[in-house]
């Protein structure tokens, strides 16, 4: 898969917040064309012994619900952990294995933030951008924001609101379950980021792609060692 060579990775957390807010103004929120049928996720492990980390992307069939193909990326840990600058640590091996892909996934689902974010650049903004595929971020915890009360039922969501605007929304993927935080990566409105998070749902709080390439990570993770 061919994956955009945009800046330079080895940057200090303060140039990396600037370069965030150049890119921002880049992303597009916008309604995508036709179905998705091929979604990616991704995700990404480390081992803190070695200093390094393994990210996997799975290519899943909605429509099916079978993997059609997944690949796999190396990397050292190189950036410091800085919060609100994850995707520095983490693109780079990620991006390394979306270009390991034969097929071109119709959308990605990144298990991060999107416009969720401090200055509105999530890593599923940053990926996005890098790969030109309409990118979703959904989240298991909160970064930014707040929201209101939402029904127990699976469907259900809120509104995610910081700053007096609305950043993406807290979403209930299964009855009575903690909700996932979703939001816009790139080049897809918010309304079909949430409906692609629960039509990829199997009976799991995680959408299926990123619950696949979370269960990979982990057996990776340990032939690190």
């Amino acid at each position: 898969m061919r994956v955009a060579r945009l800046h330079r990775w080895d940057l200090s957390p303060r140039a990396a917040v600037a370069l965030q807010r150049r890119l921002a103004a880049r992303v597009v929120a916008r309604h995508p064309r036709g179905p998705f049928r091929l979604v990616a996720g991704g995700d990404l492990a480390y081992d803190e012994r070695s200093g390094r980390h393994v990210a996997c992307v799975v290519l899943w069939d909605l429509a099916t619900g079978a993997v059609v193909e997944e690949a796999t990326a190396v990397g050292r840990t190189a950036f410091p952990y800085v919060p609100g600058l994850l995707s520095f640590r983490e693109a780079p091996t990620l991006l390394d294995a979306f270009r390991r892909l034969r097929r071109r996934p119709d959308a990605v689902l990144c298990d991060g933030q999107g416009l969720a974010h401090p200055r509105r650049f999530g890593l599923a903004c940053h990926v996005g951008l890098h790969l030109g595929v309409p990118t979703a971020g959904c989240a298991k915890s909160l970064l930014v924001g707040e929201h209101g009360e939402l029904g127990s039922r699976r469907g259900s969501s809120a509104p995610l609101v910081h700053r007096g605007e609305v950043v993406g929304l807290a979403l209930r993927t299964r009855d009575r379950v903690r909700p996932v935080y979703v939001s816009v990566g790139h080049r897809i409105s918010l309304e079909a980021a949430r409906d692609l998070v629960l039509a990829c749902g199997r009976g799991f709080r995680i959408p299926e792609p990123t619950r696949l390439a979370d269960l990979r990570v982990a057996s990776l993770r340990r032939a690190l060692v």
